[in-house]
């Protein structure tokens, strides 16, 4: 198994940047592609941002591109999203997620997640 820790949500002002994390543990993935969702109230759970481990390839939402960097520390095992000009829309819980393959997948079929951090953005 392979656990997902998230950190770093938290209340910001619109304009403002915030950065989560998100530690891996468990079971090692070598071919492993991770991603960033998000869920607000009342809505579905919609893609964010996705990162291959191998080569640092990445793939964005249209609502993020140029305000969120997805990016990861090989040697921590860990995964981040830089986040700025945030908005009231950004206002979700955020979850971090793994599966063991190579394609960047933006949907939700991902076979371990995280328990979510709350990001609130306030206007």
């Amino acid at each position: 198994q392979v656990q997902l820790v998230e950190s770093g949500g938290g209340l910001v002002q619109t304009g403002d940047s915030l950065r989560l994390s998100c530690a891996a543990s468990g079971r090692t993935l070598s071919r492993r592609s991770m991603a960033w969702f998000r869920q607000a109230p009342g809505k579905e759970r919609e893609f964010v941002a996705a990162i291959r481990w191998r080569d640092g390839t990445t793939e964005y939402a249209d609502a993020v591109r140029g305000r969120f960097t997805v990016s990861r520390d090989i040697a921590g095992n860990s995964l981040y999203l830089q986040m700025h000009s945030l908005s009231p829309e950004d206002t979700a819980v955020y979850y971090c997620a793994a599966k063991e393959s190579m394609v960047l997948l933006v949907t939700t079929d991902y076979d371990f997640w995280g328990q979510g951090t709350q990001v609130t953005v306030s206007s």
